[in-house]
This record gives structure tokens, C-alpha cells and sequence, in this order.
């Protein structure tokens, strides 16, 4: 197992498979329609345009495990410190780990480039994502009742953060 930055040749249909299995057989995403290639163009897209990583473990094989990546909260200029980030493990490799590996190094990225708070958006039955989240440090910031409704039941999503030491300086504007 090793950390590789995914590609949108490489990795954009794993990642659509590991997304659309969460989206049909869970409410870790709150869609309803499983997503094509056409969206993760645009995904991966909009991670370059804004300078995000997707980072992922692949197996001995070249199977993609499990990927992460964050991107902004709230698009607003005084948000430009806060992320809002993502993890996904394929069904096959679950329970092995990979989730904390990835959300350390994601953690030490946005460190290094410079951010401040890390948000996880998180189906509040979700409780291996709560728990995993709370290992890392992060805290429950609050949870939106009823936000979401999926599988014909009112979905509660958690917020949790995490706040970063950087920037060193950080500016207005």
C-alpha cells in the first residue's frame, strides 16, 4: 500500500464506482442518482482549477482502496482557510485502516498548504465516520436536523472540525 495522487485517466472510474455505491446503498452521500463519467470529469476538474488533491491507496494490483480529498466550504472570501473534505473507502477494503491513513495525510495537506479548519459533513447515524473523525481530533460543531431525506426517512447531518495551527499570518481579503 502507498499513497499516489489520482488522475482523472487513472482513477475517475474507480472513484465513480466507490461514489455510486455510497450514493445507491448508503447516505453517506445524500444523492439519489448514481453519477457518470461526465460529472467526475468535471469533479476532477474543479479539484485542479482549485488546486485540491485526491490522494488514494491502491492495492498491490492497481486496485484504487480508498481516496480522499477536501475543497472549499462555503464559497465565500472569508472562508478561503475552511475545507470541507471527503473520504471513501472501497466496499472490498473496508475496516483495514485505510480511512485514518488517508485522513492523516490529507490532514498533514492541508497543514502544509496552509489552511486552518477542516470541516467533515457527516450523516449523523454514520457512526464509524463520527468515530473516526473524533479519533483524529476533530469535534462535533453542530447538526443540521432534517437536512437531508433519503431511503424515505429525514436524514440528520453532523458537522465536525477540526481546527489547524496555520497560517502562520493570515490576511484579509
Amino acid at each position: 500500500m502507498h499513497f499516489i495522487e489520482c488522475s482523472y485517466e487513472r482513477h475517475a472510474a474507480q472513484i465513480l464506482a466507490v461514489f455510486n455505491d455510497a450514493i445507491l446503498n448508503s447516505t453517506a452521500l445524500y444523492d439519489y442518482k448514481a453519477r457518470t463519467m461526465e460529472n467526475m470529469e468535471t469533479w476532477f476538474q474543479a479539484k485542479a482549477a482549485g488546486h485540491y488533491p485526491v490522494i488514494g491507496i491502491e492495492s498491490p494490483e492497481g486496485d484504487l482502496m480508498g481516496f480522499a480529498s477536501y475543497g472549499p466550504f462555503r464559497n465565500y472570501p472569508a472562508n478561503k482557510y475552511t475545507l470541507e473534505h471527503s473520504v471513501y473507502i472501497a466496499a472490498p477494503y473496508r475496516g483495514q485502516g485505510l480511512a485514518m491513513k488517508l485522513m492523516k495525510r490529507l490532514i498533514e495537506l492541508a497543514s502544509e498548504n496552509n489552511y486552518h479548519t477542516l470541516i467533515g459533513s457527516i450523516d449523523a447515524r454514520n457512526q464509524a465516520s463520527i468515530q473516526l473523525h473524533e479519533k483524529l481530533g476533530f469535534t462535533h460543531a453542530g447538526t443540521i436536523k432534517h437536512a437531508g431525506f433519503k431511503f424515505g426517512e429525514w436524514l440528520d447531518l453532523a458537522f465536525y472540525q477540526l481546527i489547524l495551527p496555520t497560517p502562520e499570518n493570515p490576511v484579509d481579503g
